[in-house]
């Protein structure tokens, strides 16, 4: 999907991502939190479009063990999601006592650039799964 900075369009992208989490049969809870953070992701990712870049790409694919929510953007070589974001999640997982944000509803972030391209995926798993580094 290709988005202009709208927060209806984010809500979209979230209502998207719960049908992907609610035909994969995951709980209800986790299915809101995925749903929020798909959303919080989008509106955040909108801060860091400009004027010759005005538009937010998002995938949504559903696997067999995961659901994946890829947020792209051209411009600068930043995340959609900032990074002080990401490292905050990071320490969440690593033990650290932050208060659950943005990235409650997803087992894994991950950033990439590619020619000029800002590439951050959320990854939910499904089920019991457990993801092999």
């Amino acid at each position: 999907m290709q988005l202009d900075a709208d927060v209806r369009l984010a809500a979209a992208v979230g209502g998207a991502a719960r049908y992907l989490a609610d035909s994969a049969g995951m709980e209800t809870d986790a299915i809101s939190h995925l749903q929020s953070s798909v959303v919080a992701a989008c509106r955040e990712a909108f801060e860091d479009l400009t004027e010759n870049a005005p538009h937010l790409h998002v995938t949504l694919t559903r696997y067999a063990d995961r659901i994946e929510v890829a947020l792209c953007h051209r411009g600068d070589a930043l995340p959609a999601v900032g990074l002080d974001r990401i490292a905050g999640f990071a320490g969440r997982v690593a033990g650290g006592g932050a208060t659950p944000g943005i990235f409650e509803g997803v087992d894994r972030v991950q950033y990439e650039t590619h020619g000029g391209e800002a590439v951050t995926r959320l990854t939910k798993y499904i089920g019991e799964v457990t993801p092999r580094i």
